[in-house]
């Protein structure tokens, strides 16, 4: 990170710069690169003047704020400034996305893929146990809906599954 500190009708002391070189901490964690910082510091009547930019490859993020206080207008310029990186950013990453393989569309005549079609096959092994038995197994496995499995009661297929309100259980068996 380069800073360059200046100050108009006023001295910029060693305390500014270690203040200022300590809040820019803050706007150089959103960057890898070099950065470029020139901060103005002045004083008109009353008033503390900070200027700050701040550039990064082609972006310049630029903050000026006047204060009572010197300090506190240093504060307000890195809020400015971290307001606006986070901006750039947010946006950056929205307009990445929405160019990113994922959501380009199939354009007509394109070949799409198959519709309609069994295109995955899970096999695993159902083995002989209660209606209840079943309903604990379940449970065991919050991210399973449902369980297949031969009912010792009636020797047959059946399919124990989760209702939508997560709470009770609904049983499949077949009628003959």
């Amino acid at each position: 990170m380069n800073i360059t500190i200046t100050g108009k009708d006023v001295i910029a002391t060693e305390a500014i710069k270690d203040y200022v070189e300590k809040k820019l901490d803050r706007v150089s964690k959103y960057f890898d690169g070099d950065i470029d910082v020139a901060v103005t510091i002045k004083t008109e009547k009353s008033e503390q003047i900070a200027e700050m930019s701040v550039k990064v490859k082609q972006e310049t993020y630029r903050a000026v704020t006047s204060h009572k206080d010197m300090y506190a207008s240093i504060d307000k310029n890195m809020d400015i400034l971290e307001g606006q990186i986070r901006k750039w950013k947010t946006k950056k990453d929205k307009i990445n996305k929405e160019d990113s393989i994922k959501s380009i569309s199939i354009e007509d005549g394109a070949v799409s893929g198959p519709e309609n079609e069994i295109i995955k096959t899970i096999y695993y092994d159902i083995k002989p146990m209660t209606s209840e038995d079943a309903k604990l197994k379940l449970q065991e496995k919050p991210q399973d809906r449902f369980i297949t499995f031969i009912n010792q009661d009636t020797n047959k297929v059946n399919v124990l599954f989760k209702m939508k309100d997560n709470k009770n259980f609904g049983l499949v068996e077949p009628e003959v």
